[in-house]
């Protein structure tokens, strides 16, 4: 059976590069198909016969042999890229989307960290833990919370977050692919 699969990959962007380009012909390639990239801070959707694991093995063996890319890849399916979205705790917050995060993280976080990122949040600021995604809101901006700041060390999980925008876009494309487009 074929599955469509969203890419994250983490630490993209200033010093480490992964061109989208080269990216998607590395990958398809590595016989993944329908292979779409998005903007150039570690976003691609694929589909592929293999199973999570192989898929993720898969994809840091081309990264680390085509790019020396040796950071995390987050994977998700389409099915639970959905579940994210409609999970979203505060939905009042699409309407200024570069405010509203969603980092997926590795495993689920431990509470007593969640509570001291709070204590970190600015008026307005908030940050909910939905199984294995972090949501957070900065509506006065991501670059200047101090939330947003002390995010990813203080989760104490492996993560990666993108805004909202890029949440919609990667369902699309995710969308798209599931059709072959």
């Amino acid at each position: 059976m074929t599955s469509v699969w969203i890419v994250l990959f983490r630490g993209v962007g200033g010093k480490t590069q992964l061109p989208v380009k080269r990216l998607r012909d590395a990958l398809t390639a590595g016989g993944f198909e329908g292979v779409a990239t998005y903007i150039n801070s570690g976003n691609a959707v694929l589909r592929s016969t293999l199973q999570r694991p192989a898929v993720s093995r898969k994809i840091a063996d081309i990264c680390s042999r085509e790019f020396g890319f040796e950071k995390d890849v987050h994977l998700r399916s389409l099915a639970e890229w959905r579940e994210l979205i409609a999970n979203n705790p505060f939905p009042e917050a699409v309407s200024v989307p570069k405010f509203l995060h969603a980092a997926v993280l590795a495993d689920p976080p431990e509470e007593g960290r969640v509570e001291t990122l709070r204590g970190y949040a600015a008026a307005g600021e908030r940050i909910e833990i939905v199984g294995t995604v972090a949501y957070l809101h900065t509506p006065a901006g991501f670059g200047t919370s101090k939330l947003a700041e002390k995010f990813d060390r203080g989760i104490g999980v492996a993560n990666t977050a993108r805004n909202w925008n890029t949440v919609i876009k990667l369902e699309e494309l995710a969308r798209q692919a599931s059709r072959g487009n």
